[in-house]
């Protein structure tokens, strides 16, 4: 199944499991229905199973969003106890959606509690209360971490809540992290659970191989004290001077330090020139994503650079980290998106895409782990093989009946969209509209302030004109502009196409050669020295906008 196929069928409210390979797109998708959700005002519970995967999307952890924090069991007397937090209450009542990412992370018990909880919140006895659950995942990746005295653990499809919850499974079938065919071989073979001796050639042929990328590739272990150990030698070996970069907070209560726990940039970011560095956000307008690698070419008191692996130079400037909650910052964290990447955990990698690593698995303790340790390199030319163990190549047998029956039943969803009628689909996608629409106490449509940025992507994409754009919102053109640059960082493949148009004829072809021509020796884009180079006939409204297309 495609993107595509899989948000049309969210559109129309189903109850759904998002799966697929690592690399294939499942967050972006996500990430793609909230703004959706969002330019329709709806009330959503953004959330993952780990912090680290709901920074991702400006969300929570399912445990702090619902109330459940570490409980194994939920009373009748905690429920009346839980009505009583006012913030609670008024999360749970109003939410219209659900989204759980990391699936695979959550206990089947904690979703059967989850459950339970909006039941009784929302006073309906539907599954989840009869709102709509977006649960995503890979169940080949790492399994629940089992706590002393927990119960036994299990996925979450042996929860009754998935079984009541009757999902429409949709099996993302594209590859956006690797495109080389001899690792995806090796990949699939892994996942499937057949390890020929064609996959062992590739992977033996990477045993302490060195990598094809600029910079030393970073070590995964899968164990914090190697990586701990690995990265603080490795900054000792470095002459010249020690600069700290503090993070800086702001939220209510416990959030911030949720937030902190779970950003991979570290509280106190220690740096030299010439330390290895990992970018931890994606910001594709300054060049860099989740999982970027480089080396400090210099840093100071309030100022970062960073030269990545394809030789760019980068001057970084601190990034925030949200919770949000309809449209409202709750905590919030700012830090230089880096950290020391001379080694990472194999658990704390999940979710990234690596030009280089160099891996150990002699040390796997579960199974899964070296799935998802080799799967966050995008080449097997960008793949170090330190070790493996017995079980680093193993996957859950079980996982593997379950997947599928996953793509099975993906395939049927697939083919009842394909024979769906276009006015069918449109009449369920605005059925669906019109339930989760805000509502006052007496029924009537609510009208919320819409997430700004959502609002205009919105209208860009009903292709509205930029004029059109301000004077509906009642924004400047550097207002909306700057809205357009998000939403270009949010879906870098976001079609602005039709703006082309607002150019005066030839203005576009003589802004583009002036960036080309004025560009810095990294490649870097800046707007001065084209205003400077073209004149008072270009303004720098339409110099900004060009960028969008470059």
């Amino acid at each position: 199944m495609t993107q595509k196929e899989a948000l049309e069928i969210l559109k129309m409210g189903h109850n759904a499991f998002i799966t697929g390979a690592a690399g294939s797109g499942k967050t972006h998708l996500l990430n793609q229905y909230i703004d959706y959700l969002r330019g329709s005002n709806a009330d959503i519970g953004i959330t993952a199973s780990t912090g680290i995967a709901a920074t991702h999307m400006g969300g929570m952890t399912i445990h702090s969003w619902s109330g459940i924090g570490i409980r194994d069991k939920i009373s009748e007397r905690d429920l009346e106890d839980m009505e009583d937090k006012r913030y609670l209450w008024k999360r749970l009542e109003k939410v219209k959606v659900l989204i759980i990412d990391e699936i695979s992370m959550l206990h089947h018990f904690r979703l059967d509690l989850v459950e339970k909880i909006l039941r009784s919140f929302k006073r309906n006895s539907e599954p989840f209360g009869g709102i709509q659950v977006v649960l995503c995942g890979d169940f080949f990746q790492l399994p629940p971490v089992k706590r002393e005295g927990e119960e036994p653990t299990h996925f979450a499809y042996h929860s009754n809540a998935w079984k009541n919850l009757n999902l429409k499974i949709c099996y993302l079938e594209e590859q956006y992290r690797q495109s080389d065919k001899e690792f995806l071989e090796v990949l699939n073979g892994i996942r499937s659970g057949k390890i020929s001796e064609k996959v062992l050639a590739h992977l033996n042929g990477r045993f302490d191989k060195k990598t094809d990328v600029c910079v030393e590739p970073t070590k995964l272990y899968t164990h914090n004290i190697n990586v701990d150990a690995e990265n603080e030698k490795e900054l000792q070996k470095l002459s010249g001077q020690n600069f700290e970069y503090q993070m800086t907070e702001s939220g209510w209560g416990a959030l911030p330090e949720i937030l902190k726990k779970s950003c991979l940039a570290p509280e106190k970011l220690k740096l030299k020139r010439g330390a290895r560095v990992m970018f931890v956000k994606n910001n594709f307008d300054e060049g860099y994503a989740n999982g970027t690698l480089g080396v400090v070419a210099d840093c100071g008191d309030g100022y970062v650079k960073v030269k990545t692996s394809r030789g760019s130079t980068i001057n970084v400037t601190p990034q925030s980290w949200r919770i949000e909650e309809n449209g409202k910052s709750l905590a919030e964290i700012t830090q230089y998106p880096l950290r020391l990447a001379w080694a990472i955990t194999v658990h704390k990698s999940q979710g990234m895409s690596l030009d280089a690593a160099s891996v150990d698995l002699s040390k796997s303790f579960e199974k899964g782990m070296g799935y998802v340790a080799l799967s966050r390199v995008k080449t097997l030319s960008g793949l170090s093989l330190l070790g493996l163990n017995d079980i680093a190549l193993q996957v859950n047998g079980e996982v593997l009946e379950y997947d599928k029956k996953f793509r099975v039943e993906s395939e049927i969803c697939a083919k009842e969209l394909e024979m769906a009628e276009s006015d069918y689909l449109a009449d369920r996608q605005n059925e669906f509209l019109e339930k989760i629409m805000p509502r006052d106490k007496k029924g009537k449509k609510k009208i919320k302030k819409a997430e700004t940025v959502s609002e205009t992507k919105r209208l860009v994409e009903e292709r509205k004109k930029l004029k059109e754009i301000c004077d509906m919102r009642g924004l400047k053109v550097d207002t909306i502009l700057g809205h357009l640059e998000k939403i270009k960082n949010r879906d870098p493949k976001f079609n602005f196409a039709y703006l082309k148009d607002e150019f005066p004829d030839g203005h576009f072809p003589q802004i583009r050669a002036a960036f080309l021509k004025t560009a810095g020796k990294d490649g870097e884009l800046f707007i001065a020295p084209v205003k400077t180079l073209l004149g008072d006939d270009f303004s720098y409204e339409e110099i900004r906008l060009a960028k969008l297309f470059l």
